[in-house]
């Protein structure tokens, strides 16, 4: 039996769909179906391939739409494939602003020194995962790396909080949203490490050549050629879509962070001190 793990892909072709720009991507699978095409009407005018064209014509059309339909099924099973990748990695920004936004509320609940410091590094992490959901640059191995940092930091915080807070319910919600934080980072990390694997981009650029070498075959005339050209262009552009879609860290197209955005302005209007006066005047007996 041959598994999944038998198969290799070359690396040349894993680094393209991974870093390659699309502007790379799009001139390599719009010119090799190009390049294709030539090569299938290059065969169809070699007397020695050519057996009984008049027998064989008339079932072209029928093979063509074959072909055509199952590229099309390709990639539509693709593009499915990658977009709910990245409707999962859409959605848990808004999770995780939430789980963020959770335990800020709960952190003023706990006694200081704790309730101060745990505040400002949920906000300081906060606004780093904003950071880490732009583009890849320079300074994102550093941000990834204060990204744990500050993770650490808060759990050691955290677990000393039943030590100047006590033990009850209030500390226990605490620690609770603080581990769901922390799952949640996790969590993120694989989504967006989670991509559609290299071999089905792999096959998929094998049978777009394959399916324009046998249009270039098949076709007969220079408007159904010209048209052919046109299909190529709308196939290269369905590709890029996909690729841009499945790269959320180098690609153009990313999750919405406004979750994200509006709990750093709630987090600038209500700090522990503004959080701390309202419940002093909401305590306040009324005159």
């Amino acid at each position: 039996m041959i598994g999944v793990d038998d198969i290799s892909i070359p690396e040349p072709l894993i680094d393209l769909f991974e870093h390659a720009s699309l502007w790379q991507i799009a001139l390599l699978l719009f010119g090799g179906m190009v390049i294709s095409a030539v090569a299938g009407l290059a065969a169809r005018r070699l007397p020695a391939l050519v057996f009984d064209r008049t027998e064989g014509e008339a079932n072209d059309a029928f093979i063509v739409s074959a072909v055509l339909g199952l590229l099309a099924l390709l990639l539509g099973f693709t593009f499915s494939l990658a977009l709910s990748r990245y409707e999962d990695r859409r959605e848990m920004v808004l999770q995780e602003a939430n789980a963020i936004g959770t335990a800020y509320l709960r952190a003023q609940l706990i006694d200081e020194p704790q309730r101060a410091r745990a505040s400002a590094i949920l906000v300081e992490y906060a606004d780093n995962r904003l950071a880490l959901a732009g583009r890849i640059d320079d300074r994102f191995e550093q941000r990834m790396a204060k990204n744990d940092e500050l993770l650490v930091e808060l759990w050691a915080h955290t677990a000393r909080t039943p030590e100047t807070s006590g033990a009850n319910p209030v500390t226990s919600l605490f620690i609770a949203s603080v581990n769901e934080v922390i799952d949640l980072d996790a969590a993120r990390k694989n989504a967006r490490a989670a991509k559609v694997p290299s071999a089905v981009y792999a096959v998929l650029m094998i049978y777009m050549m394959a399916t324009a070498a046998f249009l270039g075959y098949s076709l007969v005339g220079m408007s159904t050629r010209i048209a052919a050209v046109g299909l190529f262009l709308l196939f290269s552009i369905s590709m890029l879509l996909i690729v841009d879609i499945d790269r959320p860290l180098v690609g153009m197209l990313r999750e919405q962070q406004k979750p994200m955005e509006d709990l750093l302005v709630f987090f600038a209007s209500a700090s522990p001190e503004n959080l701390s006066a309202i419940a002093g005047e909401a305590r306040a007996p009324a005159r």
